[in-house]
């Protein structure tokens, strides 16, 4: 399991305060009302958006349900992305009226039609293409198996959309510490070469909640300045 506290011994690591608020809005803001909004197949079907988007994608039973309901503090909010007849739709959930999560289906399934990839492939692209509000893509990867072809695929594409997407590394719980320690090695060399993908991974388990709280401190930090908005929050 990858440690979540400094070695015994170890001097305290010394507090950053701006860092410390970043973690504290993030928790506040994933702590807001998460609402479904609606599934869509065509974006023409969709209204232009007016809060910024930060979307998550990944193959197949990489985690992203668990993970999108860990970073939300629910069970079940997922559950409405899985629903018959949304499996090939995006998905947009609202969170406090300050961000809009869309979740994208998972890629690499093998029972859909080729018409069917074929269109799904269509809407991922328009979106990538056409959205001025995505701040965002979050790319997760099976922390126990790494990028794998059809990784290198979908995030080709974003590079060629020149979409900023972060890469997260799930289920870490299955590792231990110098195996996740290598892999994060390994995903950072192949991330170099990737023009668009931030350089640095993040690990995550939606189990133990390892790496929840930075995940949710990033994404916060996407929707407007910490500081302000915290503020607000709390007058």
């Amino acid at each position: 399991m990858p440690p979540s506290d400094p070695p015994a011994g170890a001097a305290p690591a010394a507090a950053d305060p701006a860092a410390e608020a970043r973690i504290e809005f993030g928790r506040w803001l994933f702590a807001q009302p998460c609402t479904f909004l609606r599934g869509v197949a065509r974006l023409d079907s969709l209204a232009d958006p007016d809060l910024p988007e930060i979307a998550f994608a990944g193959r197949s039973n990489c985690g992203k349900s668990s993970l999108l309901n860990a970073l939300t503090g629910r069970k079940a909010l997922a559950r409405t992305s899985n629903t018959p007849g949304r499996t090939q739709q995006l998905n947009f959930f609202d969170l406090g009226g300050q961000l809009w999560l869309v979740d994208m289906p998972g890629y690499g399934y093998a029972k859909a039609s080729k018409t069917e990839i074929a269109a799904w492939t269509q809407t991922v692209r328009d979106y990538l293409r056409g959205r001025p509000t995505l701040r965002r893509l979050c790319v997760l990867i099976d922390g126990r198996h790494g990028i794998k072809a059809n990784d290198e695929e979908m995030m080709t594409m974003l590079d060629a959309a020149a979409v900023g997407y972060q890469v997260v590394l799930t289920k870490t719980d299955k590792l231990t510490a110098s195996a996740l320690a290598a892999r994060l090695e390994e995903t950072a060399k192949i991330l170099k070469t990737h023009p668009a993908a931030l350089p640095d991974a993040i690990a995550t388990s939606a189990r133990n909640g390892y790496g929840i709280a930075q995940l949710r401190a990033e994404i916060a930090a996407l929707a407007g300045d910490d500081a302000d908005a915290l503020k607000s929050a709390r007058e």
